[in-house]
C-alpha cells in the first residue's frame, strides 16, 4: 500500500494526438501496452457501495477522508483464471492509497458468495498485504452491507516516467457502465451507457512532486485540474439517485467504514 498523488483533467478527443506528441519525450508506454492493440487495454470494475449510497455522497459533497470499493479486473473476455483484485481505494485530503487483493476470478465469485476463503493464498512476495486486505474488504462489505452498484468500463493508454518510474500518466477513454451487475457480469457489455463522449480523462499519478515537464504541457493546453471521478460520473450519465437525496448526513452508513 503506497502513498500516491493524482492529479485528473478532462481532455478534448481531438488534443489527444497533440498531448501524446508532447508527453513522449518524457514517457514511454507501460508493460501492458507496449504490444497491445493501439496501445490500450481495458479495464473494468463494480464499484460497491451502501443503500444509502454512502461512498457516492462522500465524493460529491467533499468529504476530505473517504473511501471507494469496487473489483477490478482487466481485458476483453472473462477467463476462470482471470486475474481480479478486490481493491479499497481511500483518499486521505490528497494523498491516495490503495487496499488490493488479488484472486482469479471464479475464487472471487466464491468469495463474494461466503466461500473459499480458507483456501486463499495470494502470492506474498509480490502482494505481502494481500490476505489483510481481503479480509479488509470482506469486513466492510458485510459490516456496511455494501452491494454491487455499477460497472465502468473504459479503454486505458498508459505511460510511465522514462527518468522515474513512479511518474504514471494514464489516457482513460471511451468510459461507459452498466448499472446494478452482478459480480458474474464483470465482463459484459450488454446495454453499456457512454459517458464523456467527446472527451477522455488524464491522469498524472507521482509520489512526492508533480513532474515539472508537465507543467507547461497543462498550462499550453489550457487544461484545468478537476476533479473527475468516474464512479460519480457514471452513476449520474443512469440518474438512479435523484437530486432531493443530495442533502445527506449518512451518519448511518458511514459508521464502521473508517477501519
Amino acid at each position: 500500500m503506497g502513498l500516491r498523488y493524482e492529479y485528473k483533467y478532462f481532455v478534448p478527443n481531438h488534443k489527444m494526438d497533440l498531448l501524446r506528441q508532447m508527453i513522449i519525450p518524457f514517457v514511454k508506454h507501460d508493460k501492458y501496452c507496449q504490444d497491445a492493440e493501439n496501445h490500450q487495454y481495458t479495464v473494468r470494475s463494480i464499484y460497491f457501495d451502501t443503500a444509502d449510497y454512502t461512498c457516492y455522497f462522500e465524493k460529491v459533497e467533499g468529504i476530505k477522508h473517504r473511501k471507494k470499493f469496487r473489483l477490478r479486473g482487466y481485458g476483453e473476455k472473462a477467463e476462470d483464471s482471470s486475474s481480479v483484485f478486490f481493491e479499497i481505494k481511500r483518499k486521505f485530503e490528497n494523498p491516495i492509497l490503495k487496499n488490493r487483493a488479488p484472486a482469479n476470478y471464479t475464487n472471487a465469485l466464491n468469495f463474494i458468495g461466503g466461500k473459499g476463503f480458507e483456501n486463499y493464498q495470494p502470492d506474498a512476495q509480490k502482494y505481502p498485504q494481500a490476505a489483510d486486505d481481503l479480509k479488509r474488504f470482506f469486513y466492510h462489505y458485510h459490516h456496511a452491507r455494501l452491494h454491487p452498484v455499477i460497472l465502468i468500463i473504459y479503454e486505458r493508454e498508459a505511460f510511465l516516467g522514462v527518468h522515474d518510474e513512479n511518474i504514471r500518466l494514464t489516457f482513460d477513454k471511451n468510459l461507459r457502465s452498466i448499472a446494478f451487475p452482478e459480480p458474474g457480469q464483470l465482463y459484459s457489455e450488454e446495454k453499456v451507457r457512454h459517458s464523456l463522449t467527446n472527451q477522455f480523462i488524464l491522469e498524472v499519478k507521482f509520489n512526492d512532486h508533480f513532474p515539472a515537464w508537465m507543467k507547461p504541457i497543462v498550462a499550453s493546453l489550457g487544461l484545468m485540474r478537476q476533479s473527475a471521478s468516474k464512479y460519480v460520473i457514471s452513476i449520474d450519465t443512469h440518474n438512479f439517485i435523484k437530486p432531493k437525496k443530495l442533502p445527506s448526513v449518512y451518519s448511518r452508513s458511514r459508521r464502521g467504514m473508517h477501519n
